[in-house]
C-alpha cells in the first residue's frame, strides 16, 4: 500500500494535478508518524510513509490547506470522508482545492499495537466523497456502536456520575481532543478566551473539568461523525467518544436515523428544526393550561 500511495502521489505532483500532498512523514519508530504536507517529489520519495499506525483523520487539516493556492492531494479512509462532507456542508473546506483519493481500510492500531476503538466499531467501508478510488468500494456497515452507551444508560444516576468523574479526573486539559476534532473549527474557542476565566489551564476544580468536556460535547452534537479522534489522541485514554455517541443515539431516537457527513450539504436535524415542527407541541401544551 505504501508503495502504491507514493507512486500515485508522485504522478499527481508531476502531472500538475496537485502542488502538494498531505500524508505521513516517517518518524524514528514505526508508530511515530507525523502528518506532513509534502511539496516536492523528492520529499515524497524520502519521507512519505504509510503503515498500520497511520489511523489519523486528515479532514481537519484540509480546513487550512484548502484555503491555499493550488490543490492538495490526500489519501483517505472511508470514515474520514464523512468528516470531509460535514466540513464542506459547514463551508469550512473549499472542495475545489482538495483532491481526495479513497483508499482501502483494514483497520489501524495505536502505539501499543492495539486495534483503535473507532476501527472496532467501523461504521462504513464506503467512501461518501472522493475524487478517485484506489480500491473496490465497500458498503455501509451496521455495527453495534452503542453497546457501551446502553450500558451507561442502564446505570443509576450516581453510578454514571461516578464513572464520568473517575474518567474525567484524569484530564490534564491538553486540548488534544479539541484540536484534533473536525467538528471543532471555531475561529475563537471559548476555552481560549481569558474572559471565561478557565482558558487553557489544568483543571483546578471538578467544575472546570466537567465544563470543558460537556460544553465540547454539546457543541458538536448533531455534527459529530463519530470519527473517534478525540479518544484516539487522549494521552489519558479517556473514552470521550462515548459522550458524542450518546448524543448520536439520542438524535436517532428523537429525529430518526441520521449519520452526520453521510450526504454532502445535508442539514443536520438540530439545525433543520422549524417552527412548523414545533407547532403541534405548542398547541398541545397550551391546550393543557
Amino acid at each position: 500500500m505504501q508503495e502504491r500511495l507514493i507512486n500515485r502521489a508522485i504522478e499527481l505532483m508531476k502531472s500538475g494535478t496537485v502542488n502538494r500532498v498531505l500524508g505521513f512523514e516517517k518518524g524514528l519508530f514505526d508508530y511515530d508518524n507525523t502528518p506532513c504536507v509534502f511539496t516536492t517529489v523528492d520529499e515524497i520519495k524520502e519521507k512519505f510513509t504509510f503503515n498500520k499506525y497511520c489511523g489519523a483523520n486528515f479532514a481537519k487539516y484540509l480546513v487550512e490547506e484548502s484555503k491555499k493556492d493550488g490543490k492538495v492531494a490526500v489519501f483517505m479512509k472511508p470514515c474520514d470522508t464523512y468528516s470531509v462532507n460535514q466540513l464542506i456542508a459547514e463551508h469550512k473546506i473549499n472542495r475545489e482545492n482538495v483532491y481526495i483519493i479513497g483508499i482501502e481500510c483494514n483497520g489501524f492500531v495505536d502505539e501499543d499495537g492495539l486495534d483503535l476503538e473507532k476501527c472496532l466499531c467501523c461504521k462504513s467501508k464506503k467512501h461518501v466523497y472522493c475524487n478517485e478510488l484506489m480500491c473496490d468500494e465497500g458498503e455501509k456497515l451496521s455495527p453495534d456502536r452503542f453497546s457501551m452507551v446502553e450500558k451507561l444508560e442502564n446505570m443509576t444516576a450516581n453510578e454514571r456520575f461516578d464513572f464520568w468523574r473517575s474518567e474525567l479526573s484524569r484530564c490534564i486539559r491538553c486540548n488534544a481532543c479539541r484540536n484534533v476534532c473536525p467538528a471543532c473549527t471555531c475561529e475563537k474557542c471559548i476555552f481560549d478566551n481569558p474572559d471565561t476565566k478557565f482558558d487553557n489551564k489544568a483543571p483546578a476544580t471538578s467544575f472546570e473539568e466537567n465544563m470543558f468536556h460537556i460544553i465540547r460535547a454539546f457543541h458538536v452534537a448533531g455534527r459529530c461523525t463519530d470519527c473517534g479522534e478525540c479518544s484516539r489522541v487522549c494521552p489519558e485514554k479517556i473514552p470521550l467518544h462515548l459522550l458524542n455517541r450518546k448524543f448520536i443515539k439520542d438524535i436517532n431516537a428523537l429525529y430518526g436515523e441520521y449519520q452526520a457527513g453521510e450526504t454532502i450539504n445535508e442539514r443536520g436535524p438540530l439545525v433543520n428544526f422549524t417552527k412548523e415542527d414545533a407547532e403541534p407541541n405548542i398547541v398541545h401544551e397550551r391546550g393543557n393550561e
